[in-house]
């Protein structure tokens, strides 16, 4: 991501040109009710038009605030934050609605706070004016045109139904209804100013930042698990200045994780949709059935006639495997009408195959760290699987991949030992 600087205020006001005091209002509006709907109801306003204010705010904060869930907008956690900085630019708003040319009625405020169309633009052009003293010097100093400015000036005391400026032979002056306004003014900037410094450190993280994303390991002892914790202590120790970030999810989500810019390095369980990125084979093994550890059957036929199952979800490259497995091969009528759990949790399908009599499937290479806790049982019919990592072609997601590439060598041995074993069982 490049961050282009175009001036002293033009690159941040090219951001938030179209932010303004109203939808501030809004957005607290939405964090205290939980709701967008709601909050649209109540403002008389388009879900839409609620929905927009957000993606405002979270554009100029660099910050995700809300996501979409069963068809409605949801807080999130980081939103509680937000709204606790937003709380003195909101008294700020009301402070000002005194000094609007028609303030408004009480039980109309929330209505009028909402379509406040003053944006943080034009506050922190009118600061300028009144710092330097003249529209001609915070023009140059905005590198805006001075008719442009004076306009903008102009409507902000239309707003305020009075004269904010004497204009002097020396240049403008605050009235005393300026200096006012301008007090207000200067709160609501320096309040937002905390807000933005915030995000531009955050900002600042993520840019550096390599986010490696990777399926889900079956617990601490898997090769997964193993080295992207060796990734982490070589990253380190190698002093790096780039940051790590890690984040674990499902196939399917690190796809649309990688397409999306959301992560530079995918540990996948499935080559499938990876065509757009660089990526290489980093394992190369075989799907296998995991048993409870007192179970006696000695084909996958039987485990799968006298067990539960509780497979991989269809959203994970193993699911998928076992699915396919499952319903191509010779003894896919043993499926039929059977209540199959999925879950994207490895952990949780290790645990109910281990404690709770369940049967399930797994990579050979993450079963076998296990293998202290279930039974590892051979299929009848071999089926391959690989895993693969893929990256964005960053130069720090490059020295990434080497790291985790060097890391499954020694943790897994050479890929090809799989190879000849499945060859020779062939």
């Amino acid at each position: 991501m490049i961050l282009l600087r175009f001036g002293p205020d033009l690159a941040a006001d090219k951001g938030k040109r179209h932010l303004y005091l109203g939808a501030l209002f809004i957005a607290d509006m939405v964090f205290s009710i939980g709701s967008v709907r709601e909050t649209a109801r109540r403002l008389s306003f388009s879900a839409s038009t609620v929905s927009s204010a957000l993606r405002r705010l979270e554009t100029e904060l660099a910050m995700k605030l809300v996501e979409r869930a069963s068809g409605e907008l949801a807080t999130l956690l980081a939103s509680s934050k937000v709204q606790k900085g937003l709380q003195p630019i909101l008294g700020c708003i009301r402070q000002l609605s005194a000094l609007m040319k028609e303030p408004p009625a009480p039980a109309d405020y929330d209505q009028w706070a909402a379509r406040l169309p003053l944006k943080i633009a034009t506050i922190e052009r009118f600061l300028e004016v009144a710092d330097q003293g003249s529209i001609n010097r915070a023009a140059r100093r905005l590198r805006l045109g001075q008719p442009q400015l004076s306009l903008q000036i102009a409507n902000l005391e239309e707003l305020f139904g009075c004269r904010l400026f004497e204009r002097q032979a020396q240049g403008s002056v605050l009235t005393v209804a300026g200096q006012e306004v301008h007090a207000i003014l200067s709160a609501i900037a320096q309040a937002w100013d905390e807000m933005k410094a915030a995000a531009d450190e955050r900002f600042q993280r993520t840019a550096r930042a390599v986010r490696i994303g990777s399926i889900i390991p079956t617990g601490s002892e898997s090769w997964v698990a193993r080295s992207l914790a060796s990734l982490v202590s070589r990253w380190n120790i190698g002093g790096n200045r780039n940051m790590l970030s890690l984040l674990l999810m499902t196939a399917d989500d690190l796809r649309e994780a990688l397409r999306s810019g959301r992560i530079d390095v995918a540990i996948v369980d499935s080559v499938f949709g990876l065509d757009a990125f660089e990526h290489v084979e980093l394992v190369a093994t075989d799907m296998v059935a995991i048993a409870p550890p007192d179970s006696t059957e000695q084909t996958f036929a039987a485990l799968v006639e006298n067990h539960p199952l509780c497979v991989p979800s269809p959203r994970t490259g193993i699911g998928n495997a076992a699915t396919a497995f499952g319903y191509d091969s010779r003894d896919r009528r043993r499926f039929r009408g059977r209540d199959i759990t999925s879950a994207d949790s490895l952990p949780v399908i290790v645990d109910l195959v281990a404690n709770h009599g369940y049967v399930s499937f797994l990579g050979r290479v993450s079963a076998l760290p296990i293998s202290d806790k279930v039974r590892i049982v051979d299929p009848d019919e071999i089926l391959p699987l690989s895993y693969h990592l893929a990256h964005n072609g960053r130069k720090a997601s490059v020295e990434a991949c080497r790291l985790i590439q060097q890391a499954v060598r020694e943790l897994v041995g050479e890929m090809g030992t799989t190879r000849k074993r499945l060859t020779s069982r062939g």
